[in-house]
């Protein structure tokens, strides 16, 4: 596997009623829906829209594993910003370091590493991540 070398990718989030739990604070499974969010933009951006990808190539990514750090809660209201950066580069897997930070302070909340794997859309068996996409992914900033 490749290492690759990637200025992080950044998106904005700002914490709604929906994403707190009974203490008011970021219900800590919606930190991975935020880190899933900044990583289809960080595609598009990319030019890579994940649908068009599964009905051109029959492929799709999926996590395959997550390890999650958390440092600090956000609270509602809260204005973060939430980046991806690719790490490493596989034949058949990426390999992700992302961040939650609140934009007020700086101060990181949250951070993840995360795997994704390529397969099969049908069968969800393991596959080869396909070249053009692979260029796509090395050629970016």
């Amino acid at each position: 596997m490749a290492e690759a070398h990637r200025a992080a990718f950044e998106w904005p989030v700002r914490v709604y009623w929906e994403d707190t739990d009974a203490g008011g604070i970021v219900f800590y499974a919606n930190y991975l829906k935020y880190f899933e969010r900044a990583r289809t933009e960080w595609l598009r951006s990319l030019g890579i829209s994940q649908q068009a990808l599964r009905q051109s190539s029959g492929g799709m990514f999926v996590v395959s594993q997550t390890e999650v750090r958390y440092l600090r809660p956000a609270r509602l209201d809260d204005e973060l910003r939430v980046s991806a950066a690719l790490t490493q580069v596989g034949r058949g897997s990426l390999h992700l370091q992302q961040q939650a930070w609140l934009i007020s302070d700086k101060s990181v909340l949250c951070e993840a590493t995360i795997r994704l794997g390529w397969v099969d859309a049908l069968s969800l068996k393991p596959s080869r991540i396909p070249a053009l996409v692979l260029q796509q992914l090395q050629a970016s900033p």
